[in-house]
């Protein structure tokens, strides 16, 4: 593990290159990846997202190539999010388990997500999300027909609200984290993000490209980037993975430094500008898989989050425009610090990063707060 300085006050970037790293990593059987792109794929709206190529920006950060998951186009939400609340959501139908009222805590996009598919089912829907969150994104909700109960403090007091009141209440909890006696609909939230994947190796192949060598993946929870191991990591060969977070809220970093890879919370504030990401405790259903399948976990201050946000939306000649949010531009903030902060030189290493190797980022969101996104940025969405 590496310290060096960093925007977030008292707290600085750190990377902790994994010790309890496996290959290849052992999952709990489910579905088939299929499976699920089959039913999204029966959505209104389904199409697979944009994957796209960014070579001057690859030129720029001294790697080979660099691709970018483009989720601000998916079903219409601006976030990768349904694709995991939706496939919960019809696995609780086809089990017949789907209560008249779906509840969940949200930082935003998840919320939203199932918020969307709940109306789609003609269900009700109460998200808890924490008060000081965006009106943008609390609108977002409204507009799907869900009721918004702001909640003061973090997250995490989010989900023991939405807990406390669903039990009471009679409320079924459709949440991405994983704690104490709820551990199953995550690990269904974490199926669906499998479509993602499944699109970007079909996009590879349509191309005859290469595949990633490095994958930069999203923190929060941890719901993502154990999708990500469950798709690279059950096999030999597959490319590094690097957890990004946010200085302010690095439970995943915080879990992997402990001497026994117990999960641990993060001791930051919870206030980073990568909003999505701002969460304080692993999902515990989430880290005994990314304890074996991740290879890097870091994290960086929002100034890259800042600097990513504007390289993407005013591209390097030739490189298309992408508009991602704050938590969207977290993997390309990773990649920026990996290179440039001299104490992440381990990190780059272990990692394989150099001018032949390729790197895939996901873009999990798009301006789903247009006003901070047109602040950082300096134009409209």
């Amino acid at each position: 593990m590496t310290t060096g300085g960093g925007g977030g006050g008292e707290r600085v970037m750190r990377h902790r290159i994994n010790p309890f790293r496996k290959r290849p990593v052992a999952v709990a059987p489910h579905p088939p990846p299929a499976a699920a792109r089959s039913f999204h794929a029966s959505l209104p709206g389904y199409a697979p997202t944009p994957l796209h190529r960014l070579p001057g920006l690859a030129d720029r950060l001294g790697v080979g190539a660099l691709r970018a998951k483009d989720e601000s186009h998916r079903f219409g939400l601006g976030a990768f999010k349904g694709l995991g609340a939706s496939w919960a959501v019809e696995r609780l139908r086809a089990t017949g388990h789907l209560a008249g009222t779906l509840a969940t805590a949200t930082d935003g996009n998840h919320g939203r997500a199932v918020a969307w598919a709940a109306r789609q089912l003609g269900r009700r829907a109460v998200i808890f999300i924490p008060a000081h969150s965006a009106p943008a994104r609390m609108k977002a909700i409204r507009s799907e027909g869900a009721e918004v109960v702001p909640v003061p403090g973090t997250y995490e007091d989010a989900v023991r609200a939405c807990a406390e009141r669903s039990a009471s209440a009679g409320w079924q909890v459709v949440a991405d984290v994983g704690y104490e006696g709820y551990l199953e609909i995550p690990t269904w939230v974490v199926e669906g993000y499998a479509t993602m994947f499944e699109e970007i190796e079909e996009q590879l192949a349509a191309e005859s490209a290469p595949a990633a060598d490095v994958v930069m993946v999203q923190g929060g929870v941890g719901s993502l980037a154990a999708a990500a191991v469950r798709h690279y990591g059950i096999r030999n060969g597959g490319p590094a993975l690097a957890v990004v977070e946010p200085v302010e809220a690095d439970c995943l970093l915080e879990s992997a430094l402990t001497s026994d890879g117990s999960p641990a919370p993060s001791r930051g504030d919870q206030r980073s500008l990568m909003a999505c990401l701002n969460c304080g405790e692993v999902s515990r259903g989430a880290w005994p898989v990314l304890r074996e399948g991740v290879d890097v976990f870091l994290s960086v201050t929002d100034e890259y989050a800042v600097r990513a946000m504007r390289l993407l939306a005013h591209p390097a000649p030739g490189d298309p425009r992408v508009v991602a949010g704050e938590s969207g531009a977290a993997g390309l903030a990773g990649l920026l610090a990996l290179v440039e902060h001299e104490p992440f030189r381990e990190a780059r290493g272990a990692l394989g990063l150099s001018r032949r190797a390729t790197v895939l980022l996901l873009v999990t969101e798009g301006a789903t707060d247009p006003e901070t996104w047109t602040r950082v940025v300096g134009q409209a969405p």
